[in-house]
């Protein structure tokens, strides 16, 4: 399905909006970079790939609202049925913020998603709880807020 370019720009300006503070409040910042949960070198608001120092609160807040769009963009890509449906892209965007853009294209959620199934993808949302090999509360926790937006409007 190919969407309309001004549509998918109005749907990622919408989740960016809606799940920027969402994966500000669950990611945490720290300006300085740090080695998360599993090892990877990480900085502000759990960025990646960018390079590792010391950045100010403006180009933290600047970066995160650059990634959640992109992640929005890719999300949107592998489920374009959302975008119509601003919170569960939203909450999709932050899910694959979290576990990558790749396994949330392989994931349950994506497939429900594109079979119709809105609610049925937001209940999948509880498996992605674990991280080296570990339940980890916080992500059981992230997981059901990330839920709990996507049953939005539902």
């Amino acid at each position: 399905m190919r969407l309309d370019p001004k549509v998918a720009a109005w749907a990622i300006a919408g989740a960016t909006a809606i799940a920027s503070p969402i994966v500000a409040s669950w990611e945490g910042k720290s300006n300085d970079p740090y080695t998360d949960i599993v090892g990877v070198r990480t900085v502000c608001y759990g960025e990646t790939r960018v390079e590792m120092r010391r950045y100010t609160d403006a180009e933290c807040l600047a970066m995160l609202n650059k990634a959640v769009a992109e992640f929005a963009n890719q999300v949107l890509q592998c489920t374009p049925i959302l975008a119509n449906h601003p919170y569960q892209l939203a909450a999709a965007t932050s899910l694959a913020y979290n576990i990558g853009v790749g396994a949330y294209c392989r994931s349950t959620v994506d497939r429900l998603f594109d079979a119709g199934d809105l609610k049925g993808a937001c209940d999948q949302f509880a498996r992605w709880r674990m991280a080296g090999g570990a339940v980890v509360q916080g992500l059981v926790n992230r997981r059901k807020a990330e839920a709990e937006l996507c049953r939005t409007g539902l």
